[in-house]
C-alpha cells in the first residue's frame, strides 16, 4: 500500500502547508522573506531532482517505445492518432474557455475600476513566439544542449529519430534496445526514490505562497479565479466524457489511478513534476509501455489542455476589464491563432503568460492587463498543471485503446503496488 500512503502524505503536506502559511503570515505580516526563501529552497531542490530525471527518462522510454513498434509505419500510425486527439482536445479546451468567459464575463467586475497604466511594463515579452523562433526551438542544435536545458520538445524530436533509426536496424539493434530499456527501468526506480520527498516539497511550496500572500491577493480578482476554476472543472468533465466514449467506465478508474500525480502537479504548479509518476501509473492502468512512453512525452509538448483554456479565458477577461468588446469573428480568429501558437508553449518559461502577451498585442488589447492576473498566476497555474495531467492521461489511454493495447490494470485497487 506504499502508493496509497504516499498519496495520503501528499494531501497532509498540502493542508499543513496551508495552515503553516496562514500562521506565519499572521505572525510575521509582510516580513516573511526569510521563511519564504527557506521553503523555496526545499521546493527548488525537489524540482531540480525531478528535472534531473526528466531528460533521461523521456529519452529512454520514448526511444524504447518507438523501437518496439518495429517500423516507421507503426510510429506514424500511433503518432497520427495521438496528434488527431491532441488537435481535437486543443480545440475543445480553447473553445470551452472562450464560451465560459463570454457566459460568465468575469472582466465586468473590474470594468471602470482598472487603474493600470496601459503603457506599464509587465516584464513578459510575447515577441519570441514567431514561426522562426518556434522552428529553431523545435529542432535541437545539439541533443546534449537540449538535455542539459531539459527542453522536452527537443528531446522528443531527437528520441523519435533515434528510436526510428534503432527500429530500422532490426536484429542488430535489439541489444541496444534492451540496454536502453534497462536504463529506463533504472530511471523509474530513481523516480520512486525522489517521489518520497514530494510531501515535503508540497508542504514547502504551499506554505511559502500562502505565507507571502496570506490570501490577501485572492479577493482582488476573486471572481476571475472562482469562475476560471469552475471552467477548469467543466473541462475535466468534458475530457472525461470524451474519454468515456472509448474507455467507458474505466475513465473513472483512470482518474483515480493518476490522483497522486494530479495532487503533485496541483500543489507544485508543475505538470513536469508529475510526469514520471504519471507514466508509471498509466502503465499500471493497462496502457502498454510502448504506447505510454510514446504518447505521454509527445503530449507534454503538444497537449496542454489547461494552459490552452487559460489562454482564451484570460485574454478575453483582460479585454472585458478594459471595456474592449471583441466580435465573434475576432474571437474565432484569436482561437485559431492560439491553436497554432500554443503548440510552441513547451519549454518556454511562463509559457501561458508569454502566449497571452503575444495575443494581446495582436488584438490591440493593452499588454499591461497581464498585471491584473500576475499576482494570482501561481494559484491559476496550479489548476492548469493538474488539468494538463488529466488531458494527457486521457489521451494516452484513448490511443492505447485505439491500438488495442489497453489491458486490465496491474492491480484492481488502483496503485496499491506502487
Amino acid at each position: 500500500m506504499k502508493a496509497n500512503r504516499l498519496t495520503l502524505y501528499i494531501i497532509i503536506g498540502l493542508f499543513l502547508g496551508l495552515l503553516v502559511g496562514f500562521a506565519v503570515h499572521a505572525e510575521l505580516g509582510e516580513d516573511t522573506v526569510g521563511f519564504v526563501d527557506g521553503m523555496g529552497l526545499i521546493t527548488t531542490v525537489f524540482l531540480r531532482l525531478i528535472k534531473m530525471i526528466i531528460a533521461p527518462l523521456v529519452f529512454t522510454t520514448l526511444v524504447v517505445g518507438v523501437a518496439k513498434m518495429g517500423d516507421l509505419a507503426a510510429v506514424g500510425r500511433v503518432g497520427g492518432k495521438a496528434l488527431l486527439w491532441f488537435v481535437f482536445a486543443s480545440l475543445v479546451s480553447l473553445t470551452l474557455g472562450l464560451i465560459m468567459v463570454n457566459v460568465l464575463r468575469p472582466g465586468d467586475a473590474l470594468l471602470g475600476h482598472v487603474t493600470i497604466d496601459a503603457a506599464a511594463q509587465t516584464g513578459i515579452s510575447g515577441g519570441n513566439l514567431t514561426l522562426k523562433e518556434f522552428v529553431t526551438h523545435l529542432v535541437p542544435a545539439s541533443v546534449f544542449d537540449g538535455m542539459a536545458k531539459n527542453e522536452i520538445l527537443q528531446i522528443v524530436v531527437f528520441s523519435l529519430f533515434f528510436g526510428a533509426g534503432l527500429a530500422a536496424l532490426g536484429e542488430r539493434g535489439k541489444a541496444l534496445v534492451e540496454s536502453i530499456d534497462i536504463a529506463a527501468h533504472v530511471m523509474l526506480k530513481v523516480t520512486g526514490y525522489v517521489m518520497w520527498l514530494s510531501p515535503l516539497a508540497v508542504f514547502a511550496a504551499v506554505s511559502a505562497v500562502v505565507a507571502k500572500s496570506g490570501g490577501t491577493s485572492l479577493p482582488g480578482i476573486g471572481t476571475f479565479m472562482v469562475e476560471f476554476y469552475l471552467s477548469i472543472l467543466l473541462l475535466w468533465l468534458t475530457l472525461m466524457a470524451l474519454g468515456a466514449v472509448f474507455l467507458r467506465r474505466r475513465v473513472i478508474s483512470l482518474i483515480k489511478m493518476v490522483r497522486e500525480p494530479l495532487i503533485l502537479a496541483f500543489s507544485t504548479a508543475s505538470s513536469e513534476a508529475a510526469y514520471p509518476k504519471t507514466l508509471a501509473q498509466l502503465e499500471k492502468f493497462g496502457c502498454s509501455n510502448r504506447i505510454a512512453s510514446f504518447v505521454l512525452p509527445v503530449g507534454y509538448s503538444f497537449n496542454l489542455d489547461g494552459s490552452m483554456m487559460y489562454c482564451t479565458f484570460a485574454t478575453v477577461f483582460i479585454s472585458q476589464a478594459y471595456g474592449i468588446e471583441l466580435s465573434l469573428g475576432t474571437q474565432i480568429t484569436m482561437l485559431l491563432i492560439l491553436m497554432l501558437t500554443s503548440k510552441g508553449m513547451a519549454g518556454v518559461p511562463r509559457a501561458s503568460l508569454v502566449v497571452i502577451a503575444a495575443t494581446l498585442s495582436q488584438f490591440n488589447i493593452p499588454e499591461a492587463g497581464l498585471l491584473l492576473i500576475l499576482g494570482v498566476d501561481h494559484f491559476l497555474d496550479m489548476a492548469r498543471s493538474a488539468t494538463n495531467v488529466v488531458g494527457n492521461s486521457v489521451a494516452t489511454a484513448v490511443v492505447a485503446k485505439w491500438e488495442g493495447e489497453l489491458t486490465e490494470p496491474v492491480a484492481d485497487n488502483d496503485s496499491s503496488q506502487g
